[in-house]
């Protein structure tokens, strides 16, 4: 019985064996970038798929990411409907252009494709592919943690000889803040190369010793084609296959020499790096070239009461009401945690992914949610209490004044909300695009800005429209990350465009511009002065009293480039200034003159939220899921 077991058992594996040397063909594309207005990328999209049905030796299709310019949804179906023509299998992973500025917060992907991750198998070797975040907000890409503990719990249990190739749009270098986790959770594998997207061109890189390769677009320059890969007799290679020539000129197909081979192995040729991992929390290695966890022992002062760490990503603030702290997580649950312990009392799962902060009036809190709906919830036990529903996503954050909730969607319509019992008090359509930031609501207006460049006003009794402004640029120069703040009349925004206004706040009359600023701000508590974060490692102060540009002081704080849109913080008493980074960092500034005073790691990812509260502390939120309490 023993031999007759060895005998199987050595049968399987030669049987194994020759299913991975079975030969594959596949055709890869990346960075497609579908829009309406994109007519050559549609055209030169149907121009490879014609090709590709064409060809009976193609087995499937990989698309590497960037499918849509914006992650619309008329873009998203739009897609969907071109990659159908496809007679062939075909996977597709999300890149950033789906991620940032999806109406939907990228609930219309995934319900359009349906899934976010991919596992198949074809010539003995498995191929996984997951999405790139971070969702909804401009920041250094981050796999979000419910595909690192997708693509880790898959690893494990692939066995450890089959051979793997991972798909994400990102290159798994610095370019990704998270890199050093995916190598590691690959290592556990076979691993054997690594397919990306995101630069438009091929590229040969090298992961820690994984090979990996990024691929072109169809469209490079006036040239069209893409890339077919074929694994056989151990190796893989990959070649352009050319359509249109790169005078534009349609010709017969063209199939290059490889630009790339690389033999696979049977066995794992790496292990995870843990002799190399500092002592942290995140096990950051040596040569993290992004501020590090080490950076805290230089300021010891600055330490964290509590910490607690989400299954999934953050895409919201958290804040705190009484004796418990509030946020909501990407998997779409809202949850509320011990002020004191960090433990968690309750929680309540809505039907999509929630990208907006739960805000408060008396016992009740607020909160959208991108399967359409407006939640009240009850702040003792969340429970509901009453939910309105919208026609699209809410992405964005209610801001409550006596009683009354004023909430933006991406539906075209702006609305205001008896909290108490939900009733529609007004509705503003017209809306040129979706919305995602927190209003600013005062008795005399309400003020947000939408995807289509546009600043709007309107009067928070009857939803009348005041006023709009528009910067001049495109929809990516929207001010619609911001949120907007008011002092002396004036209301203050910065936008991706890189400048700081200063409006008219009865009028919308522009009174003055200054270069700096990018999407975060904010107002001193004396409403004296507003403060400004740049893209290029600065910090800005301006007074708010003066009708022109008065920059009181700029200063280098060492943060490097930045483009995180969550506001600066001020302490109760205006005489520190909070800045939060992309990367987890926070920098502590003196208000008065921008002398730095202490910085502090929390994570590598996005910093969401901080929130000063009293006895010299902080709350704050991470992409990446973690909610602390920090004292200083």
């Amino acid at each position: 019985m023993k031999r007759f077991l060895t005998v199987l058992l050595a049968l399987s594996l030669v049987l194994s064996a020759a299913a991975q040397t079975e030969p594959v063909r596949f055709a890869y594309l990346s960075d497609i970038h579908i829009a309406e207005s994109a007519r050559s990328h549609i055209s030169n999209l149907e121009r490879c798929i014609d090709d590709i049905n064409s060809q009976p030796g193609i087995q499937f299709v990989l698309f590497g990411g960037d499918i849509t310019e914006n992650g619309a949804d008329d873009e998203i179906e739009l897609s969907k409907g071109l990659i159908s023509a496809l007679r062939k299998p075909w996977w597709v992973v999300q890149g950033n252009h789906d991620a940032k500025w999806s109406e939907s917060g990228c609930n219309t992907f995934a319900r359009v494709y349906g899934y976010e991750r991919f596992e198949f198998e074809a010539g003995g070797i498995k191929f996984l592919g997951c999405n790139s975040g971070p969702n909804m907000r401009m920041a250094p890409a981050l796999i979000p943690r419910e595909s690192m503990t997708w693509l880790d719990s898959t690893v494990r249990a692939t066995t450890p000889e089959q051979p793997l190739i991972f798909v994400n749009h990102y290159p798994q270098d610095t370019s990704l803040l998270n890199y050093f986790q995916v190598i590691n959770t690959l290592r556990q594998g076979n691993i054997q190369l690594v397919l990306g997207g995101h630069w438009h061109r091929n590229t040969i890189l090298d992961y820690q010793g994984i090979p990996g390769i990024l691929g072109r677009s169809p469209d490079r320059g006036r040239e069209v084609g893409y890339n077919i890969v074929d694994i056989a007799d151990g190796v893989f290679s990959i070649h352009e296959r050319i359509l249109v020539d790169d005078k534009g000129q349609p010709a017969a197909p063209q199939d290059r020499e490889p630009w790339f081979t690389h033999r696979l192995t049977d066995t794992p040729q790496y292990a995870p790096d843990s002799a190399a991992l500092a002592d942290n929390p995140y096990g950051l290695p040596l040569d993290y070239p992004f501020i590090r966890f080490d950076v805290n022992r230089e300021f010891p002062q600055v330490r964290p009461l509590w910490r607690h760490q989400d299954e999934g990503d953050i895409g919201c603030a958290a804040i705190k009401t009484g004796r418990l702290v509030l946020y909501a997580n990407e998997a779409g649950v809202v949850k509320a945690l011990d002020a004191r312990s960090g433990k968690e009392r309750w929680r309540f799962a809505t039907g999509g992914k929630v990208f907006s902060t739960p805000a408060v009036w008396r016992r009740r809190v607020v909160v959208g949610s991108t399967d359409g709906c407006i939640y009240c919830l009850s702040l003792r036990n969340g429970r509901l209490r009453w939910k309105h529903r919208c026609e699209k996503s809410v992405l964005a954050t209610p801001a409550i004044r006596r009683g009354v909730a004023y909430v933006g969607s991406s539906d075209n319509v702006f609305r205001a909300l008896k909290v108490r019992n939900g009733k529609l008090l007004w509705a503003r359509d017209g809306i040129a695009g979706f919305v995602e930031c927190r209003p600013f609501v005062d008795g005399e207006q309400v003020v947000f800005g939408d995807w289509a460049n546009t600043l709007y006003s309107l009067d928070p009794r009857t939803g009348e429209l005041q006023w709009t402004w528009k910067t001049g640029r495109s929809s990516k120069f929207s001010p619609a990350a911001v949120n907007p703040v008011k002092a002396h009349g004036k209301i203050f925004i910065v936008t991706p465009e890189r400048r700081t206004y200063a409006l008219d706040a009865k009028t919308g009359e522009q009174l003055w511009v200054s270069n700096g600023g990018r999407e975060s701000i904010a107002l001193s508590p004396d409403e004296s002065k507003v403060y400004v974060k740049t893209m290029y490692d600065s910090v800005q102060a301006y007074s708010t009293q003066s009708e022109d540009v008065e920059k009181l002081w700029e200063v280098n704080p060492g943060f490097g480039y930045e483009i995180a849109p969550t506001p600066c913080a001020c302490s109760a008493d205006g005489a520190l200034l909070f800045v939060p980074t992309d990367k987890g960092n926070i920098f502590c500034l003196n208000a008065n003159d921008g002398s730095p005073v202490w910085k502090h790691k929390i994570s590598v990812a996005l910093v969401n939220s901080i929130v000063p509260l009293p006895g010299r502390k902080l709350l704050v939120a991470t992409m990446d899921g973690v909610v602390t309490l920090l004292q200083y």
